[in-house]
């Protein structure tokens, strides 16, 4: 089979998969961008002292609908390429490379989340070597009190 072939098919497999058990279902991720859109119409509205109709709001839905599931695709094909089976930051930095303050806000996020996370690992390492402190503790003074 050609690597375009087996590309087109693995395309197919994507498109088709099962939903998981335990995730949204298409129509509840749609409703769910339709009232995130208008809360930040509504948001521009009183800002900018504008209206937006429903008609609007239900276009400016669809188009990002639609662009949520262009991303997903890119970022799973992303992965593939990278023969990975997860899409990992550097992926979603990738499909973002386009729009300089989108990849600046997720490189100072990434940058962010990387930093609390080392701060975590080090908290983590610090409280059992505490605790093999304070249990020896009481030992050397045991030994110290006897002598």
């Amino acid at each position: 089979m050609e690597e375009e072939e087996v590309e087109a098919e693995e395309e197919q497999q994507f498109s088709h998969r099962q939903p998981l058990k335990d995730s949204i279902s298409p129509q509840r991720l749609k409703a769910a961008v339709h009232y995130t859109v208008g809360c930040l119409c509504e948001e521009v509205a009183l800002d900018k002292q504008v209206q937006f109709s429903k008609q609007t709001i239900a276009a400016i839905s669809e188009v990002t609908f639609r662009q949520c599931e262009h991303f997903a695709k890119d970022l799973e094909m992303f992965a593939r390429h990278a023969k990975r089976s997860t899409v990992t930051t550097e992926d979603v930095k990738l499909l973002a490379r386009r729009s300089n303050s989108l990849l600046k806000y997720i490189t100072e996020k990434n940058e962010e989340i990387a930093q609390l996370n080392l701060e975590r690992k080090a908290k983590k390492k610090r409280k059992p070597e505490d605790e093999n402190r304070n249990s020896r503790e009481p030992d050397a003074e045991v030994v110290s009190s006897e002598s």
